[in-house]
């Protein structure tokens, strides 16, 4: 009898971890991302140069939108909490978690079936 705790079973919930982190970034980049950079063009604000294609901007917005203590220098951090919204709030609530549960699994899997060297 297989126990619940191997290493089958680990990749199964890490891959899973992997995708819903994905679905996530994904989510929050289309809905957030673009809804806090179209009203920010409005008011002529433009995303930074240097970030097309990195993706730094939307960790940087949910880091901003859910720690109001939080002032970046790469962002209009004002502009991005006065066009946030109560949705946007939980969209970066869900990228940090799963985020941080991806990562912590990981790190734990790492430990648990490390080869010994």
């Amino acid at each position: 009898m297989p126990s619940i705790f191997s290493e089958e079973w680990f990749y199964v919930i890490g891959i899973s971890l992997f995708f819903i982190w994905g679905i996530a970034v994904f989510l929050f980049g289309r809905i957030t991302v673009k809804h806090i950079e179209n009203e920010m063009a409005k008011e002529g604000i433009l995303p930074p140069e240097w970030d097309k294609g990195i993706g730094t901007r939307g960790a940087t917005y949910a880091l901003i939108i859910l720690f109001p203590k939080l002032n970046p220098t790469i962002l209009d951090a004002k502009a991005t909490r006065r066009y946030m919204r109560k949705k946007d709030f939980y969209l970066a609530l869900f990228v940090q978690s799963s985020f941080s549960v991806f990562i912590i699994v990981m790190s734990i899997g790492y430990f648990l079936y490390a080869p010994d060297s």
